[in-house]
C-alpha cells in the first residue's frame, strides 16, 4: 500500500462521509516526489564519467543541511562558503515551521513510504521518545564543541548519502550486471538485440562507470535499512525520535508563524491523531506540538468535517521541546565525555601516524581533517578507481567510515580532483589539477625479498612504466646478478626517488606480485604533515 492509499483508508467517523484530500496534500506528495528524484539525480550524477568535472551542484542538499554547518562551525571554527547557504531553510522554518521534514527531505519521504506499507490501529501510540533527539543534538553539538565532528554519523543527509554510495548502489550496479550477463547468454536470436536495449538504458541511467566496491558497504546498508524497519515500529520513527537534524529545525520551528487552528465544531473524533506523521499531537488535550509537526498536512485531509487546518499568527506554540534541565546537561557532558573516551583509546596521533592512513589529495591536516570530516562518503563514490574506501579502525574510532586511500583496490589518478570538488566542509580542499599533481599523500618503499628483479633475477619493470610524473619517481640501477644456473644475468632494480615520489600508489596496484605487493605505499612523506616525513631535511 503506498502512502497516499495509506492516508486515503484513514478510519472514517461513525455514519460520517470519508474526507476529500486536499489539494495542499497532493501538493506535498508532489513536493516529496520532486525533492527525492532530484536528490537521486544529483547522487547518480556524482561519478565521474569521462572528464575531471561533474557540471551539475552534486552536493546540493548537503550544503543546505543547517546541522552541518553549526557543527562544522563549532569544531573547525570556520565553514566552506556554500554550507553558509543553509541559513536559507532557518528563515522558511521560521515562517512555515518543519516544512523541510515534511516535504523536502529524501530520507524523511522514504521513512514516509516504509511506514505507508502496514496498517495503523484507530489509536496512535503515546510516546515521551521525542525528546531523545533533542538530547542526541546536544551530545553532538558538545562532541563538536571539543573538536570532535561526530554529527555526519547521524545527520539524515550524510547518513542517506553514505548509505546509498557505498552499500545500496554498488549492490544494484551488481544485480543489473548480473542482468546484463544474463540477456547475453540467452541462447535465443533476440538475445543480443535485448542486452543492447539494456545496456545502453542501464548506462544512460543507473549503471556506474566502473562497478563500485566497498568495505564494510553490508554494515552500512544494513543501518539504513534498520532505519527504515524502524517504520512499522511505529511511523516515521528515525524523524520522530532520533534525526538531529529535525531535533535543531524543531527548536526554530515553535515560533514558526504557519500553525494548526481547530474551530468549534471539531468532535475530538481523533483521526487527526491517526493521521499525523509525527507526534505533535493535533487532536490532543494538551494542545498542539509546533516542534514536532512535519506541516504534513495530513490531519487536514483526515477532519470529516473541515474543523482543523492552518493559519498564520504571531504567537510562539505553548509546547516547546522541553527536556529538563538535567538532562539536557548531561546529554552535554555525555558529548564531552564521548570525545575524551575515543581519543584516550588506541590510535593514530602526533609523531606516529598510521602507516596505512592515505588520505586523498588536499585532506587537511588529520586533527583539521577528523573536525570537518562529516563521513558523507561523496568523495569515495566519485573515485574514479574506487581506492578510497571508508576506514573502521584505522584512524581509531574518531574517524571511522571517513576516507583512506587503498592502493591495492584503486589508486589516486594523477589527472582527478573530483573529491576535492564534491566534499560539502572542506575537509578535503579543492585544488587545481596542477596543484593536485604536486601534492604527496604518501610514499613508496620497495620489498626486495619479494620485488622480482632484486630476488629472483627476472626483469621487471612495471612500477617504473605506471608511474605518472613527469620525471619518473621510479628509476633503475643496472646490476649483474648470478642465477641459479650460474649464469650472469643483467636486471634492473627499482628505486624510489625521495623527492618525485607523490604517493598515488599506482605502481602498488599494477605490481605483477600479486598476493602482497612487491611495492607498498604508506602515508609517509605526505605534503599535509610536515613532520611525517623520512628525512628531516625534507
Amino acid at each position: 500500500m503506498t502512502a497516499p492509499e495509506a492516508e486515503a483508508r484513514a478510519p472514517k467517523r461513525a455514519g460520517g462521509p470519508r474526507a476529500r484530500t486536499p489539494g495542499i496534500v497532493w501538493a506535498r506528495r508532489a513536493t516529496q516526489t520532486g525533492f527525492l528524484l532530484l536528490f537521486l539525480f544529483l547522487f547518480l550524477q556524482t561519478e565521474q564519467r569521462g572528464a575531471d568535472s561533474l557540471g551539475y551542484p552534486v552536493k546540493l542538499f548537503l550544503d543546505f543541511d543547517p546541522l552541518l554547518l553549526f557543527s562544522s562551525l563549532l569544531s573547525a571554527h570556520a565553514v566552506p562558503a556554500a554550507l553558509w547557504l543553509s541559513l536559507l531553510l532557518i528563515p522558511v522554518t521560521l515562517v512555515l515551521g518543519r516544512v523541510f521534514c515534511g516535504w523536502a527531505c529524501p530520507l524523511g519521504t522514504l521513512n514516509h513510504l516504509a511506514g505507508s506499507l502496514r496498517r495503523w490501529p484507530a489509536k496512535p501510540r503515546t510516546r515521551g521518545w521525542f525528546r531523545v533527539k533533542y538530547l542526541l543534538l546536544i551530545g553532538l553539538l558538545a562532541a563538536a564543541l571539543f573538536s570532535a565532528q561526530l554529527t555526519g554519523l547521524f545527520d539524515p543527509l550524510s547518513l542517506l548519502v553514505r548509505s546509498l554510495a557505498l552499500g545500496a548502489y554498488p549492490a544494484l550496479n551488481v544485480a543489473l550486471n548480473g542482468l546484463l550477463d544474463l540477456a547475453y547468454g540467452l541462447k535465443v536470436n533476440w538475445a543480443p538485440a535485448l542486452g543492447d536495449a539494456l545496456l545502453k538504458a542501464f548506462s544512460a541511467t543507473l549503471l556506474a562507470f566502473r562497478q563500485p566496491h566497498f568495505r564494510q558497504g553490508f554494515l552500512i546498508t544494513a543501518i539504513l535499512l534498520a532505519i527504515l524497519g524502524l517504520n512499522f515500529i511505529e511511523r516515521r520513527f528515525w524523524c520522530r525520535y532520533l534525526c538531529p537534524l529535525g531535533a535543531l529545525l524543531g527548536l526554530f520551528a515553535r515560533f514558526g508563524l504557519l500553525k494548526r487552528r481547530v474551530s468549534e465544531e471539531c468532535t475530538s473524533c481523533a483521526l487527526c491523531d491517526h493521521a499525523c506523521q509525527g507526534s505533535a499531537g493535533p487532536g490532543s488535550t494538551q494542545g498542539w506540538k509546533a516542534s514536532e509537526c512535519f506541516m504534513c498536512m495530513s490531519c487536514e485531509a483526515s477532519c470529516p468535517g473541515g474543523s482543523g487546518g492552518f493559519g498564520f499568527g504571531l504567537s510562539p506554540s505553548p509546547e516547546p521541546a522541553d527536556v529538563g534541565r538535567r538532562r539536557a546537561v548531561l546529554a552535554a557532558f555525555s558529548g564531552a565525555a564521548a570525545v575524551a573516551i575515543l581519543r584516550a583509546a588506541p590510535g593514530p596521533g602526533a609523531g606516529r601516524p598510521a602507516p596505512l592512513l592515505i588520505r586523498p589529495p588536499g585532506a587537511l591536516r588529520e586533527p583539521d581533517f577528523l573536525e570537518r570530516c562529516v563521513r558523507c562518503g561523496e568523495c569515495m563514490k566519485v573515485c574514479t578507481t574506487g581506492g578510497l574506501q571508508p576506514t573502521l579502525l584505522e584512524a581509531g574510532l574518531e574517524g571511522i567510515w571517513t576516507p583512506v586511500l587503498v592502493p591495492r583496490i584503486g589508486y589516486c589518478e594523477y589527472n582527478c580532483t573530483l573529491c576535492g570538488q564534491v566534499c560539502p566542509t572542506g575537509a578535503i580542499q579543492k585544488l587545481p589539477a596542477e596543484q593536485k599533481r604536486k601534492v604527496r599523500i604518501g610514499l613508496a618503499t620497495i620489498d626486495k625479498s619479494r620485488c622480482l628483479p632484486y630476488a629472483h633475477a627476472t626483469p621487471c619493470i612495471v612500477c617504473q612504466e605506471v608511474c605518472p610524473t613527469p620525471v619518473k619517481a621510479i628509476w633503475f640501477e643496472r646490476a649483474a646478478v648470478l642465477a641459479r644456473s650460474g649464469a650472469a644475468v643483467e636486471v634492473k632494480q627499482p628505486r624510489v626517488d625521495l623527492d618525485l615520489c607523490i604517493g598515488c600508489g599506482i605502481c602498488e596496484a599494477k605490481c605483477p606480485v600479486l598476493d602482497q605487493p612487491a611495492i607498498t605505499v604508506s602515508s609517509l612523506g605526505e605534503s599535509r604533515d610536515p613532520d611525517h616525513q623520512l628525512l628531516l631535511s625534507q
